[in-house]
């Protein structure tokens, strides 16, 4: 019996090494996986804020509000847009931004603190930079369906100019929403409690984005003290991407390459920083 045992051990070992490997290599696509299953639990709230939201906001729009402007607010190489036109981009960005508010925040939280699964996962052979990377595969998966359901209802609409290019929307509202989540994970990753923070991002940061980043009308309009708001949003970055991208620029517009410049920079630094918040606390 003993010699046995010790014949079977260097097979046992060699299993145990080779049940690790795979985790190593895959383990920021098993943390995603996990945290799509997650969304499982709240899937009718995903699906019907990625639907429904949009659908509401069409019909408000294009058949309310747009019904009772007789002036063009915004115009494109071919002279004034249809405000709908105008309007549409900047909502497909803010929709996919609104989901990295939730997800970036509360999950974020439950992760580290309310039901402490990140250490759970961080005791297995998933390192602490796989976790960072799974949940944000998880977020901009969620984002794409949101994105990609918007795009659909512009399209039945008739909110977009060139319906090829436009298709580009999609990838833009992803990253737009990147480069305002990542920072955000970052700041929620480094908290060890919520004592009203997530409310606060959610009232004097993302609702001031919203309202004075161009969204429902030029950035221009506002008084000069205003426009750095939108100098700053990811939301007005990737609304003004997104309109180039369905109707063509206007003449006083930012070069589209400036945009994504801003927006991938942003982007960047939110993972390096979240990433490296994460290592530290989990490590």
């Amino acid at each position: 019996m003993s010699a046995d045992v010790t014949t079977d051990e260097p097979a046992m070992v060699t299993a145990a090494l080779g049940a690790a490997v795979r985790p190593r290599r895959l383990g920021w696509w098993y943390i995603a996986e996990h945290q799509l299953r997650q969304m499982r639990s709240y899937g009718w709230t995903v699906v019907m804020t990625g639907i429904g939201n949009p659908l509401i906001y069409m019909l408000g729009i294009g058949l309310g509000l747009a019904a009772f402007l007789t002036v063009p607010v915004a115009s494109g190489p071919d002279g004034p847009v249809d405000y709908l036109w105008f309007v549409a981009p900047a909502l497909l960005v803010t929709a996919a931004v609104s989901v990295t508010t939730e997800e970036f925040t509360y999950t974020v939280m439950g992760g580290f603190r309310w039901r402490r699964i990140f250490w759970a996962m961080n005791a297995s052979p998933v390192s602490p930079h796989q976790i960072c990377t799974g949940l944000i595969v998880a977020v901009t998966l969620r984002m794409v369906f949101v994105s990609t359901a918007y795009y659909a209802l512009m399209v039945a609409f008739g909110a977009v100019g060139d319906v090829a290019t436009g298709a580009l929307l999609v990838p833009v509202g992803v990253l737009a929403g990147l480069a305002f989540g990542l920072p955000l994970l970052a700041f929620s990753a480094s908290l060890t409690e919520d004592t009203g923070q997530f409310a606060m991002v959610q009232r004097f940061v993302f609702t001031p984005l919203f309202l004075f980043s161009g969204t429902f009308y030029p950035l221009a309009t506002l008084p000069g003290w205003l426009q750095w708001i939108g100098w700053v949003s990811p939301i007005w970055h990737g609304s003004e991407v997104g309109r180039t991208l369905s109707y063509g620029a206007g003449s006083d517009s930012w070069p589209i390459g400036a945009h994504l410049a801003v927006l991938v920079v942003l982007a960047a630094v939110g993972w390096v920083i979240a990433r490296r918040i994460f290592v530290g606390r989990l490590r």
